[in-house]
């Protein structure tokens, strides 16, 4: 049996892919990316944004129509938040968030007993209380993802997550430390802590820090341990003074500002200023003086003005991030900024365009930094029969000659010159 798999959104959906798709390998099931020879199809949806929803849809009928005898089963964020999943022709197996494990046995059960009804198994997540238990040991790539967290409670105005994750649940620490070693153990060098709300994790009095701490004394084979995404008034004391101790932790964070005015802040409901969030990284930067920072930012929130973007725009100046993840606000229904009146379209995709212009800028301003300068890097494939690709610590795709013994091996290199927006360096 042949079961292929399309995977949207965020780490911990790769992640959670993963973990399926080691449970159907031990029950014999070839497992590979969706095509039409499959006999089972897996779409792990997101449901982020509205452009989220349209994909997913999209992906679930793509895979009917690859293959309309095969079976259909759509699991995640757009199941948990769409009744109209379970209307869509074709689908056989829809499950929701928090209980994904169960799909395998239900695959399994489905193919030895075929059943014309369609199986639906989505739970009320909002009242969840228990970590669902999956693990991974192996990945495709060079990269680890190991998710210690689920779930968000800070229901921003703007965001759906909490609807469709339900509250923080977390990761016994020392299921973390024995999967982490399990995966260095597996040859890989870097590993990525993902989460839903990872800066929240917090396991009997243990918070993110002493996770971190806890990682790097106990996980001896770990070369780099990177964040996959943090909040700004989640970086305390503690895991500064461990970024300036261990350089084994990534020198790069990605902090989702999302808006650079605080008229709007506080209308998205975030938990934070301005000036903290300036404070703070002013703090990270005595550390860590030449860090990779990149974030999110929403553009066209309904309540923004011409003038909020301005100042939005110039405070990412400021903080002088090295890439910006630009998002226009998407209306999502059980959300607060759903009941405010709207922006037009066209002022969304006009902020829009203007602050990926400034990212643009930002990211070539701040790669170039670099130039001549000695970093260390993972490679993580062959691009063509002359080069491959990887990232440094600070997360700079670097261009390098190919040599397929260094696949997966933290070397050193020299960055030699940027053409085109594409980094290259040399081997040293």
């Amino acid at each position: 049996m042949k079961a292929g798999f399309i995977t949207l959104g965020c780490k911990v959906n790769i992640y959670e892919s993963n973990a399926l798709k080691e449970a159907l390998e031990e029950k014999g099931f070839e497992v590979k990316d969706a095509s039409e020879d499959c006999d089972v199809f897996i779409i792990n949806t997101c449901s982020v944004t509205n452009m989220a929803d349209a994909k997913s849809r999209k992906m679930i009928r793509k895979c009917i129509k690859m293959n309309p005898n095969a079976l259909i089963c759509a699991c995640g964020c757009y199941v948990q938040t769409n009744d109209e999943a379970k209307e869509i022709e074709g689908v056989d197996i829809l499950v929701g968030n928090g209980n994904k494990k169960d799909l395998v046995d239900e695959i399994i059960k489905r193919l030895n007993e075929p059943k014309k009804e369609k199986y639906i198994n989505i739970i009320d997540v909002l009242h969840m209380n228990t970590y669902e238990a999956l693990d991974v040991t192996s990945y495709d790539h060079t990269r680890a993802f190991v998710k210690i967290e689920d779930g968000c409670e800070n229901f921003c105005t703007f965001c759906i997550i909490p609807f469709a994750r339900g509250p923080v649940r977390c990761k016994p620490r020392d299921k973390v430390i024995e999967e982490l070693k399990n995966i260095t153990k597996n040859g890989y060098k870097e590993v990525v802590l993902s989460g839903i709300h990872t800066g929240r994790y917090y396991d009997n009095g243990l918070k993110f820090s002493g996770l971190v701490k806890r990682i790097l004394n106990e996980v001896p084979d770990l070369k780099r341990l990177r964040i996959s995404s943090i909040e700004i008034n989640e970086i305390d004391d503690e895991f500064i003074d461990l970024m300036k101790k261990s350089k084994i932790i990534a020198n790069h964070l990605h902090l989702p500002l999302q808006c650079g005015s605080d008229k709007v802040l506080k209308d998205m409901n975030r938990r934070y200023d301005l000036n903290f969030f300036l404070k703070k990284v002013e703090k990270i930067k005595e550390v860590r003086p030449d860090i990779s920072l990149t974030a999110d930012v929403i553009v066209g929130f309904p309540t923004e003005t011409d003038e909020d973007y301005l100042e939005s725009k110039e405070f990412c100046k400021k903080i002088g991030f090295s890439k910006i993840h630009v998002f226009p606000y998407s209306k999502r229904a059980h959300t607060k900024a759903a009941l405010m009146p709207q922006l037009k379209d066209s002022i969304k995709k006009q902020r829009a365009l203007d602050l990926i212009e400034l990212s643009n800028e930002l990211e070539l301003k701040y790669a170039l930094n670099f130039v001549g300068k000695e970093l260390d890097i993972i490679p993580e494939q062959k691009i063509n029969s002359n080069e491959m690709i990887g990232h440094t610590s600070n997360f700079l795709q670097v261009i390098l000659p190919y040599d397929e013994s260094l696949i997966g091996k933290l070397i050193n290199i020299k960055i030699e010159r940027i053409i085109d927006k594409k980094i290259y360096g040399i081997i040293l």
